[in-house]
């Protein structure tokens, strides 16, 4: 049709036109995103952070013991108190002693007492990290310590505001069914403000959104409880038997996710979530990404963190994008995709979620997977051309525009510390990695030689496609294993801590140090101002250049027009000789001149090796 249309210009017209298009195409290249998503995700550095971990910016909100009403264990407790933040880990507090019932049980009753006004005061220690995107655990009001079993979706906890008591008074004001009747507590005006903050300092903030299940105060299954067979929500949830008032036991059950009644499980259907749930969540989300509702919503988050994603019907989430992206287009949605069969060690394929209508990206447990079993494994390790099949499957199976926006991540609050996996090899990622399932498991703090092993998966993550992510205290050298000890309080280094001497089972152990690793901490800042600094890490396009199984080095290259990078790592426990010539003869880079830029452990300029467990990066000149 536009060669029909040419025909009858002039040949002013004719230049004028070409102009025209040329100049629009150039406008077009201009604005064209490289990422899938928000064109802010390609370039992210993540940090996740557990509120109620992280740091206990007010003492007057603190957990009480009434708070843990309606969470595991259920049993009433006759004396408690919050565990001081500093205390060596596995050591019981008197109170934790009396009962009886070991490390185990007590842990998941502790609180520390960490907050909204704690994770604002540390923002600026945030920014001076490089971090530019925060994705916070639950935050809404929930007994629980990692607040996965909800209350209300529509209010933060009270325990994260300044005023715990007149938050639970405004409650009872409400219909919770009933979104006009909301108010806004201290803790949500605390919780906005925390989103103003970040906002000012140029940050992104997204928050777990866990919208399968909830817990057992849950006000619709409270109402269910109440009123039987007569309320109003009593299809909010599948109910397997209702209490008989006749009988002195309470017979009334329903289904929860995974058979565990302290996340009952909110009803679906074929299409997701049934109506009236899913109309209540539309309005969860309307209330938290654009609070004042005017249209605008830099006053709201920037997206969510969607809860075992994969159990939710995929209609859902489709459904669920056209809400967020109605409301910001420039939104970024994050899904936990994870495990297909756990007991075999096979994750998701999560294509199906990332095919444009759902979500901009997963929470990449694959490429964590692949990381612990060429750097971290010892017996089982795998050879470089097996890891680079297992990088090149995800990049297949995403697509590279997705990939550069990607959670890459080595750690999180569902899985042992990536220092911990060092101390610890040849075990899957999240398996049974913690001494209650495995005797053996070592709970000490990581040696030089395990340090070094971090510190090449660390220049991995921030060098290959794709967000880096860091789990709130990586970078100051926090260890733990599995639930519940990667949840340890932070370290920061204006308090001081006592040694962790102590085993959940009293066995022996060294006596560890627990304070800011500054060496690992300048690492993790070098990381982070490398790929601030170089574009080719955030979308550069990505080629491997060698595989060598035998001396397990594994290279590749990042590269933009005007910029490349080629990043070497030395999987072995021994120093190999190497030559970064040998990477570019057949390459059209071979008669370009590149300078190491970085070499971690160090080397001599003039040295042709890289060392064991070693990484060097070259910039091309």
């Amino acid at each position: 049709m536009l060669n029909s249309q040419i025909k009858h210009f002039n040949k002013t017209g004719f230049l004028l036109l070409v102009l025209l298009l040329a100049g629009c195409f150039l406008q077009h290249a201009k604005n064209k995103k490289t990422t899938a998503g928000p064109v802010w995700a390609g370039d992210a550095v993540w940090y996740q952070i557990f509120p109620e971990r992280f740091r206990n910016g007010d003492t007057t909100n603190d957990p009480t013991i009434e708070t843990l009403a309606g969470t595991w264990p259920y049993d009433v407790q006759t004396y408690w108190q919050i565990t001081p933040w500093t205390d060596d880990w596995y050591k019981l507090q008197p109170w934790e002693a009396a009962n009886g019932q070991g490390f185990y049980y007590n842990a998941q009753l502790r609180r520390y007492g960490g907050d909204l006004q704690g994770i604002i005061d540390e923002l600026d220690y945030l920014v001076s990290l490089g971090i530019n995107a925060i994705y916070l655990n639950p935050v809404f009001e929930s007994p629980s310590s990692h607040k996965y079993g909800a209350v209300y979706y529509h209010h933060i906890d009270n325990n994260f505001g300044p005023d715990p008591a007149g938050d639970a008074a405004l409650w009872k004001t409400e219909n919770p069914g009933d979104p006009d009747t909301w108010t806004w507590t201290s803790a949500d005006k605390l919780f906005l403000k925390l989103v103003r903050e970040v906002h000012k300092r140029d940050m992104h903030i997204i928050i777990d959104g866990v919208f399968n299940h909830v817990g057992i105060p849950f006000w619709a299954l409270e109402d269910v409880r109440k009123n039987g067979p007569e309320s109003l929500y009593k299809d909010w949830f599948t109910i397997t038997s209702w209490d008989d008032p006749e009988t002195a036991e309470n017979e009334f059950s329903y289904e929860g996710w995974f058979g565990i009644k302290d996340l009952a499980e909110l009803k679906e259907d074929k299409a997701g979530l049934i109506p009236p749930i899913e109309e209540h969540i539309h309005a969860v989300v309307r209330r938290w990404m654009d609070p004042n509702g005017d249209g605008d919503p830099s006053d709201g988050i920037d997206g969510w963190r969607l809860d075992v994603a994969d159990m939710v019907p995929l209609n859902f989430w489709r459904k669920f994008r056209s809400w967020t992206t109605a409301i910001n287009p420039d939104s970024y949605l994050t899904g936990e995709v994870w495990w297909k069969d756990y007991e075999h060690n096979i994750m998701f394929n999560a294509a199906p979620w990332l095919q444009g209508d759902a979500f901009d990206a997963v929470m990449n447990y694959r490429f964590g997977d692949a990381i612990y079993k060429f750097f971290l494994f010892e017996q089982k390790q795998i050879n470089a051309t097996a890891f680079g099949s297992l990088l090149d499957g995800i990049i297949s199976d995403y697509g590279y525009p997705t990939m550069l926006q990607i959670q890459n991540l080595i750690g999180s609050h569902d899985n042992e510390r990536f220092a911990s996996a060092c101390v610890n090899p040849d075990r899957w990622i999240d398996h049974a990695n913690n001494v209650q399932y495995e005797k053996d498991y070592l709970v000490r703090k990581p040696n030089a030689d395990e340090r070094r092993k971090q510190k090449i998966g660390l220049a991995f993550q921030f060098t290959f496609p794709g967000a880096p992510y860091i789990y709130y205290g990586d970078e100051v050298g926090m260890w733990g294993a599995d639930d519940p000890d990667e949840r340890k309080p932070m370290v920061w280094a204006d308090l001081t801590y006592e040694d962790e001497t102590h085993h959940p089972f009293g066995l022996p152990r060294p006596r560890d140090s627990v304070n800011v690793d500054n060496d690992l901490l300048s690492f993790y800042r070098q990381m982070i101002r490398l790929r601030r600094e170089h574009e080719s890490l955030r979308r550069g396009s990505y080629e491997v250049l060698l595989a060598d199984d035998r001396r397990l080095i594994f290279a590749f290259k990042r590269e933009l027009p005007d910029e490349a990078l080629i990043c070497v790592f030395n999987a072995s426990k021994t120093a190999e000789p190497f030559e970064i010539s040998q990477l570019l003869e057949n390459t059209r880079n071979a008669k370009q001149s590149w300078q190491r830029i970085l070499a971690n452990p160090a080397v001599n300029e003039n040295e042709s090796i890289i060392p064991a467990k070693g990484i060097i990066i070259y910039a091309q000149q």
